[in-house]
């Protein structure tokens, strides 16, 4: 069956705002960018002592060709003003509050007006129209609820489409499947590493994703995957699957999406303004160099970020209009973040490029795991890998050859020797939440 590329057409939940062109676009950041300065150098005790120690004041700012004279904000300002000292309205405004998981120290607090709720909203509304949800879909929201935001960031963008929406949350995945079946599912999101594994209990299960499924097209991100596994999860279902970006911090899901044109993620420019910088040194990159992006919340109410630090690696791709009608930027697929980085024999490798590689390769399974230790003084890589049932029951002289094939195409991508084992399928370690893919067994240094 294959995608249904042909099945879905391009539409708009709000035409005036996603048809923006270039300079008009330009003109909203522009004032938008000067609202936000004023808004919180008058709200914001945080942001005001950072503007003033800059010489900048409320009128300081004049275009987007001034964003660099404006502070950066890290996520380790959100954890030392835990909770409330980046708001900037009256605590009688916020309506919603969610947070980080804290497991490394304080959570970071991401505070919500009514205004800002509805703005999320509509975002989220904008990225499901245009991969072709519709009041007729039956959406079903496989992620979190709670503290966490993809949940009801999706659960109320679908609401508003006019979809049924189905929350059915995470875990139990057998009855995740037996939902989608029942309830006649005909698009969802969930985390990628999930949506395969929801794939692989619906055939254990004797369900045929294609035939006995009416998936029309799957939604994933929160966390770092390729092209490779979008192919292998279009092939599982039949349908198209998208690529979606956001993060708490700055509101949650909705940030970026792909379009049917799937070609790089639409950053809804109107809401907020992006850049890309070396992380090392700070400095703004042009369209095509990878590093950090940066984003800076132009609409956002009750705690806005200026020049948000996201530490995710992607890069801006060209200004042309895409094929969709939409002028807002896009960006590529997240390459990983600085943090996810693992540094062996002093070559940087991010996990994603090693599940690039594998997901593209016939006789690979859906899942693997990294492997980090330390032999003697050299830091060592091994990459276990699930095959496919009829490679694993096959000839020797496959997996074999398989293995060669993979050491040989990860050595070339990666630029360092590594070992490579193969294992049965279903017998790495499966997650209901984020996949773990990387275990560094190195003592701390």
């Amino acid at each position: 069956m294959g995608r249904a590329k042909g099945a879905l057409k391009n539409a708009f939940w709000e035409p005036e705002a996603e048809r923006l062109s270039p300079k008009r676009i330009k003109e909203v950041q522009n004032e938008r960018l000067r609202g936000l300065v004023r808004r919180v150098y008058e709200g914001s005790a945080f942001y005001r002592k950072l503007l003033r120690e800059r010489g900048i004041g409320p009128d300081s700012i004049r275009s987007i060709e001034d964003l660099e004279k404006l502070p950066f904000t890290t996520k380790e300002d959100l954890r030392d003003n835990y909770p409330f000292g980046l708001l900037a309205v009256p605590f009688s405004k916020v309506v919603r509050i969610h947070t980080s998981s804290g497991t490394t120290g304080n959570p970071t607090v991401v505070a919500y007006s009514r205004r800002d709720l509805e703005i999320w909203a509509n975002c989220i509304a904008r990225c499901l129209t245009m991969t072709g949800v519709t009041p007729e879909d039956v959406f079903q929201v496989i992620l979190g609820y709670g503290l966490f935001t993809g949940g009801l960031g999706f659960h109320y963008g679908a609401e508003l489409i006019g979809a049924k929406v189905l929350p059915s949350s995470t875990g139990g995945t057998k009855r995740q499947v037996k939902l989608m079946k029942d309830f006649g599912v005909t698009a969802f999101t969930s985390i990628p590493s999930y949506a395969l594994y929801l794939g692989e209990t619906a055939i254990e299960m004797g369900i045929n994703p294609q035939k006995d499924l009416r998936v029309k097209t799957i939604s994933c991100g929160a966390e770092p995957w390729s092209e490779g596994t979008r192919d292998k999860l279009e092939d599982l279902f039949g349908c198209m699957v998208f690529n979606s970006y956001g993060l708490s911090e700055v509101g949650g899901p909705g940030v970026a999406f792909e379009c049917i044109a799937q070609d790089g993620l639409h950053v809804w420019s109107d809401h907020f303004l992006i850049e890309v910088i070396d992380p090392k040194t700070g400095e703004a990159l042009p369209p095509g160099e990878e590093g950090e992006l940066v984003i800076t919340t132009l609409s956002r109410e009750a705690m806005p970020l200026i020049r948000y630090r996201t530490r995710d690696i992607a890069m801006i791709l060209d200004d042309d209009v895409c094929e969709c009608g939409r002028a807002h930027r896009r960006i590529s697929w997240i390459k990983g973040r600085t943090d996810d980085m693992i540094k062996i024999r002093g070559v940087n490798v991010f996990p994603s490029q090693i599940e690039h590689v594998l997901m593209r390769m016939p006789g690979v399974g859906n899942n693997y795991q990294i492997v980090v230790e330390k032999k003697g003084h050299m830091d060592e890589l091994k990459v276990r890998i699930e095959v496919t049932g009829d490679i694993f029951k096959g000839e020797l002289k496959d997996l074999v050859e398989l293995r060669e094939r993979i050491s040989s195409e990860l050595e070339n991508a990666l630029g360092l020797r590594l070992t490579v084992e193969l294992a049965e399928p279903g017998s790495l370690p499966r997650a209901e939440g984020k996949a773990v893919r990387v275990l560094d067994r190195r003592p701390e240094r």
